[in-house]
């Protein structure tokens, strides 16, 4: 096993064991999901997930800090934009 100090980007380094706690309801879900052996593999790229939101979060609270809130105009066009929906799909925005 690595040294404490070695740092790994999320999602790389070698496998490590920890006892967990879920809601039952929780790890039924999973195991229906990806059955009893894929549960670990589903919860690691959860938690990769989880992390790249909570960057994402970071990031735009930092932007936030510089530039003031997002306009939520502009926001709701760009999302249309990227997602196709409404009536200005086609417009650029």
């Amino acid at each position: 096993m690595a040294d404490d100090d070695t740092e790994f980007p999320p999602g790389d380094g070698p496998s490590s064991g920890i006892s967990i706690t879920l809601a039952a309801g929780t790890l039924q879900a999973i195991r229906e999901r990806v059955g009893k052996r894929g549960v670990s593999a589903y919860l690691e790229r959860a938690a990769q997930r989880q992390i790249e939101r909570d960057r994402l979060d970071e990031l735009i609270a930092s932007f936030e800090e510089v530039h003031g809130p997002a306009d939520p105009g502009a926001v709701a066009a760009k999302r249309a934009r990227l997602t196709g929906e409404g009536s200005g799909a086609g417009a650029a925005a």
